[in-house]
């Protein structure tokens, strides 16, 4: 990957004039499967390694489990999360705490992993005086994009613009019960600078998650979000009946498109993001195979329920990222005169929104 990959130096903490060693501290927003993943693995690396504050909070959007008592207090007490990551231990030093601001106290490193919809009201509660750390530095591992009109915004660039801090991205083939039970795979990092690839490689790198930072911001934060309306297709397919050949044109296709549609509307990304690294073709392969946007869309089109009965039934409530993002990208093409550049896109709009026969999908790609 060397040739690919952002050259940084290892993060190595340096003290001056015998001065104590300066200490990062992390702050995970956010607490589904994806959250606690992340959360696992930072917090295995925060007690390991030189530089880092042991503690690691984890924002949890307080409720009473029947029988238990607060979601926190249940975590806190098993370090399980029962019920977004069942089954997977979690280390005694994460821990989960309801207040947002309590969470950030004194926090270097931010990672922001909620559900797009709720962004907006973390980061008015994040921009407050007084909240963040001067100093601190931001990763967006949320899927999805924020679209107003004509115009499209990562997630990234919002974060930055809102709280006034370096935002990363992470994304790649990262299925999170897999993460969480350390089964090999990679993920990307798109950086805005050197220093930032070097403190989030500490956070989340491991011998079984292997971290890649690239300096493709938008480009990391668009295949992560495209690439869940390219699975809806490939959940469609499967629901169909179709085999290996209909879902691989699909998939190939579909890749194509998040590519040209990176390019188009963010010119300074890289098309290397999409053929060389896990935020691209990789993430878009597991999701297509194996994560929850395939799963729905396929019982989309086999039972004939709602996307929004299909996320209370086979999700426990989590939003489909994927749905949201197709219409969205939807808007934003219709809006630009732009929805012929790309037909995949626009039929798993029309699919889901619109009652389009799904075996349109394949006409005119």
């Amino acid at each position: 990957m060397a040739p690919y990959v952002t050259e940084f130096d290892l993060y190595e903490p340096q003290s001056a004039d015998d001065r104590e060693l300066p200490i990062q501290k992390i702050a995970v927003v956010g607490s589904g499967s994806w959250g606690t993943a992340l959360a696992r693995i930072a917090a295995l690396n925060a007690a390991e390694k030189k530089g880092f504050d042991h503690e690691v909070r984890m924002w949890v959007r307080e409720r009473e489990i029947p029988g238990q008592g607060l979601l926190t207090d249940v975590i806190n007490s098993t370090h399980v999360n029962h019920r977004y990551l069942p089954d997977v231990p979690l280390p005694h030093n994460l821990v989960a705490v309801s207040e947002l601001a309590d969470v950030v106290k004194d926090a270097t490193l931010i990672v922001l992993v909620v559900p797009h919809q709720f962004l907006t009201p973390v980061l008015e509660e994040l921009s407050k005086p007084g909240v963040l750390t001067t100093g601190a530095r931001a990763i967006s591992a949320i899927k999805g994009v924020e679209v107003a009109g004509a115009e499209i915004y990562t997630f990234p660039w919002l974060i930055e613009k809102k709280l006034g801090i370096p935002c990363s991205a992470l994304g790649g083939a990262n299925i999170a019960m897999e993460v969480a039970q350390s089964e090999f795979c990679e993920t990307t990092i798109g950086v805005p600078s050197k220093d930032d690839a070097a403190l989030w490689h500490a956070v989340f790198d491991s011998p079984m998650f292997r971290v890649h930072p690239i300096e493709d911001v938008a480009g990391v934060s668009l295949s992560g979000a495209l690439k869940n309306v390219v699975a809806l297709a490939a959940g469609f397919v499967d629901g169909m009946g179709y085999g290996g050949n209909t879902k691989a044109a699909i998939l190939r296709i579909g890749l194509l498109e998040m590519a040209a549609f990176t390019k188009e509307f963010f010119p300074s990304s890289s098309s290397l993001t999409f053929s060389h690294h896990s935020a691209g073709v990789a993430d878009l392969i597991t999701t297509s195979f194996g994560g929850r946007n395939r799963k729905c869309a396929e019982a989309f089109i086999k039972t004939g329920k709602t996307f929004a009965q299909l996320e209370h039934e086979l999700l426990k409530g989590q939003k489909l990222q994927g749905v949201a993002t197709a219409e969205e990208t939807y808007q934003f093409l219709h809006a630009r005169g732009r929805t012929e550049g790309y037909p995949l896109f626009t039929k798993v709009y029309k699919i889901s929104f619109e009652a389009m026969d799904p075996k349109s999908l394949f006409d005119d790609l």
